[in-house]
């Protein structure tokens, strides 16, 4: 995989690769409404995020990659990303079998399962 710089854009396949690869670890480690909330509130500053991305990369770059810490940056560059992300994992949430068992068992009780209780 050819690494990028920091001018160049990213192409629109390895971005839809990012983005759903990382909707899938989301999905995974079942934080799909905390990550939906969090990405929601900072979208505004999905750019200043990305700048200090940039800015940490001498402390990141030995635990992540350099490769990957310029490829996220330029993914998060963007507020537009930001909401395919955000999509993607409610695409990936809706479809996932597990997240449907959560939510049903999170669900109040009917009037009858409390008079058995």
């Amino acid at each position: 995989m050819k690494a990028i710089t920091w001018d160049e854009e990213l192409t629109v396949e390895r971005r839809d690769q990012l983005i759903d690869y990382l909707a899938n670890k989301i999905i995974k480690h079942g934080m799909a409404s905390p990550s939906i909330l969090f990405l929601e509130m900072h979208k505004p500053f999905a750019f200043l995020a990305s700048q200090t991305v940039i800015l940490g990369s001498g402390f990141l770059a030995p635990f992540v990659g350099f490769q990957k810490i310029q490829e996220y940056s330029k993914l998060m560059e963007s507020s537009d990303n930001v909401e395919r992300l955000v999509c993607r994992i409610e695409d990936l949430s809706a479809a996932s079998p597990s997240s449907n068992a959560a939510s049903t068992s999170l669900q109040k009780p009917s009037k009858n399962r409390r008079r058995e209780l």
